[in-house]
């Protein structure tokens, strides 16, 4: 593997065989943390985090991931830098390019990240977009080699919004390792057709099929693997919510789609999941919507408490892996230790 000085805006960028080797790269640096095996690397590196949106994951991974490598680290969250507000993408990227080694950006706009991406001179990672999400797919993928010993052949099934961020990170990444991705959606919430297409190509050369169904069971039937993410962004109005639950609640991960699935199966979410009344916007989903649709009464929306916290659920191993796998990406892509 030689990535040094690329950016990770997209896995469409990465062969199959980069991929794998990030995947390995960091099961390596997870081995090493847990045996205490210092990989200070890059102390003569610093990194900077544009957040536009914030993230508890995400940010957590990225900076304990560049202390363990012996990196500085500066965080700029929403109010913490002028971009998009006093001074362009195209200027931020060229400012901070010439101040750090590597930037990651989590937003809104896949256009700000790729322009950072093309004008800042250093790597840059894609931390989220409205678009794509490439770490969590790393984390994800590490998951699922620790638990199955492999990627390829297996059925990797997602149910709910199939044309987020999520939806299509998870079908690109599924179509480059030659798993079979099955998405269980309304129709109109199924992956953009270009991208579609574009999958669909990769998939010809990898032996990954894509399939989409309206039909919960049929997409969990037999499933290695169940996957699910949030209806509905943080910060949307209540009027999303109701027409989201209404679209969605057929498609709520239960012990029903679980059992469904094959007895080896494996839950995932990449977090955080509406589980229970136990936060804010759990009590609020339960107290507002609970009577009108009562799969929703416990605050539970698109997983229930008994599958997240159910021994199939690698969900917290899951989280974890994130900083191991956003730690591989910024070693390889600021350093040529591992070609």
């Amino acid at each position: 593997m030689n990535i040094k000085g690329r950016n990770l805006i997209t896995l469409l960028d990465y062969t199959p065989e980069e991929i794998q080797d990030l995947i390995d790269l960091s099961a390596k640096l997870k081995y090493e943390k847990r045996e205490g095996i210092s990989h200070k690397h890059l102390h003569d590196k610093n990194v900077v985090l544009l957040f536009q949106k914030d993230s508890t994951r995400t940010r957590c991974a990225f900076e304990v991931g560049a202390l363990d490598l012996g990196m500085g680290v500066t965080y700029l969250g929403p109010t913490g830098s002028q971009m998009g507000k006093k001074e362009s993408v195209k200027d931020t990227a060229r400012v901070l390019g010439r101040m750090y080694d590597g930037i990651e950006f989590r937003g809104y706009k896949q256009s700000d990240v790729d322009i950072l991406g093309k004008y800042a001179g250093v790597p840059v990672w894609n931390g989220l977009t409205d678009t794509y999400h490439p770490t969590q797919i790393l984390a994800d993928f590490l998951t699922i080699q620790e638990q199955f010993g492999k990627l390829k052949g297996l059925k990797f099934t997602y149910l709910g919004d199939a044309r987020n961020n999520m939806g299509n990170s998870l079908m690109i990444g599924c179509a480059k390792m030659g798993m079979h991705f099955f998405a269980g959606a309304p129709k109109d919430l199924w992956p953009d057709q270009k991208l579609i297409e574009t999958c669909a190509e990769i998939a010809a050369e990898t032996g990954a099929t894509l399939n989409f169904t309206e039909d919960p069971i049929i997409a969990s039937e037999h499933a290695d693997v169940l996957y699910t993410d949030v209806w509905v962004s943080m910060g949307e109005p209540q009027e999303v919510w109701k027409s989201r639950i209404n679209e969605l609640y057929p498609y709520q991960v239960n012990m029903n789609i679980l059992r469904n699935a094959k007895p080896t199966a494996i839950f995932m979410h990449c977090l955080p999941a509406f589980h229970g009344n136990d936060t804010e916007v759990g009590k609020e989903i339960a107290e507002t919507f609970g009577k009108d649709y009562p799969v929703v009464a416990k605050g539970e929306l698109e997983v229930t408490n008994e599958v997240i916290e159910s021994e199939q659920s690698v969900v917290f191993e899951e989280a974890e892996n994130r900083m191991h796998t956003i730690k591989a990406v910024m070693l390889a892509t600021l350093s040529d230790l591992y070609v």
